[in-house]
């Protein structure tokens, strides 16, 4: 079986966060590494070249293997803000509800522009998925 391709780096955010060209986007990925530091209480880590990561999460595979990716992230893409490892938690559907303007897709949550969050509610999604994968 292949290794994962998504892997933790040595390398901070600071570099991918400055190089990305919209100012709007840029400030709402420095919030939002602010955001999750504080609530996950990890520093954060570059995943591959474009996830900003918060702890480790490992998982089982099928083939009996562990596989390992972060436990909270985000990437900044070409029409949102994927957040990741949030969605899935127990009682997430119900802080979902009261977040604001997002999609969901397969593991994945997407926001087009913080402000359209409730910051407080995210806070606690990304806080309560953290906890949940460490117990």
């Amino acid at each position: 079986m292949a290794e994962n391709k998504t892997r933790a780096t040595a390398i901070g955010p600071d570099g991918y966060i400055s190089a990305i060209t919209d100012e709007s986007r840029r400030r709402d990925c420095e919030a939002l590494l602010a955001l999750m530091s504080k609530a996950s209480g990890h520093p954060a880590v570059m995943w591959g070249t474009a996830i900003v990561g918060f702890g480790r999460y490992q998982y089982p595979l099928a083939s009996g293997k562990m596989g390992e990716i972060c436990a909270v992230g985000f990437s900044s893409r070409a029409k949102d803000i994927s957040i990741y490892g949030v969605a899935g938690t127990a009682g997430a559907e119900e802080l979902l509800a009261q977040l604001g303007k997002h999609k969901l897709g397969k593991g994945c949550l997407y926001v087009s522009r913080l402000e359209d969050v409730d910051g407080k509610v995210l806070e606690k999604l990304v806080s309560r998925a953290v906890a949940a994968k460490h117990s």
